[in-house]
């Protein structure tokens, strides 16, 4: 999910330093004769997504999605760029991983030490253990609702968890309140605020985003306040 501080940038257009006359391209074919047309990175995004939710659900682990295609799930936008995220109980991190190897799946842990790492159908996927700081608890994923992905049943973080998760990973080194603003948009209505700024206490970063929120009028303002 990489939730404390996710996304990059899109690589700009190489610059043209000359024209040329257009080759002919070279186009692999597959069956039939027919070019192969581009990957669709979102729907490569969800279906694996939905082969690591069924290998969990079938081992009887706990865990809820997360990431944009929690927000996907929940209604948000289709357009996936980065990862499929999970979030799993520290205590079942390493079951959760044996489950995966059994699959074939590689296991990689990275520096941070908050989640394990592996890859499915070409696509990076986050083990999550902690979310915005804090560990995974049963409660949180006791909240999470059942809802199709793509067709695939499986527990999906709540989206005031979600949310809370999005912003309390903001810092003086990672703000990018344009890439969580359209989630907030798509699950506003979903959401207990109240509970977000209680979870969030006094962090500036996701105070200053919350007040960002009210002055565009996506969330009302807190009760007591101008």
């Amino acid at each position: 999910m990489t939730h404390n501080g996710e996304g990059a940038a899109p690589a700009g257009r190489p610059e043209v330093t000359e024209l040329r006359l257009a080759a002919k391209p070279d186009r692999p074919a597959v069956s039939g004769g027919q070019p192969e047309l581009p990957q669709d990175r979102s729907q490569a995004i969800l279906e694996a997504a939905k082969e690591i939710g069924a290998l969990l659900k079938r081992a009887g682990h706990r865990f809820a999605l997360a990431g944009s295609v929690a927000v996907y799930a929940h209604g948000g936008s289709r357009y996936l760029q980065h990862d499929a995220d999970f979030c799993v109980l520290p205590e079942e991190a390493e079951a959760v991983a044996a489950t995966l190897r059994e699959a074939g799946l590689p296991i990689r842990t990275p520096p941070e030490d908050w989640l394990l790492k592996t890859t499915c159908r070409g696509q990076n996927v986050d083990i999550i253990f902690a979310l915005a700081h804090q560990p995974v608890t049963e409660a949180m994923l006791e909240r999470a609702h059942v809802l199709p992905v793509d067709s695939v049943l499986m527990p999906v973080l709540a989206p005031t968890d979600l949310i809370h998760s999005l912003i309390s990973a903001f810092s003086e080194h990672y703000c990018d309140f344009g890439a969580v603003l359209p989630v907030a948009r798509a699950v506003r209505e979903k959401v207990d605020w109240d509970a977000v700024r209680a979870a969030c206490g006094d962090q500036p970063m996701p105070a200053a985003f919350l007040f960002l929120l009210e002055r565009l009028n996506v969330i009302d303002p807190q009760e007591g306040q101008p």
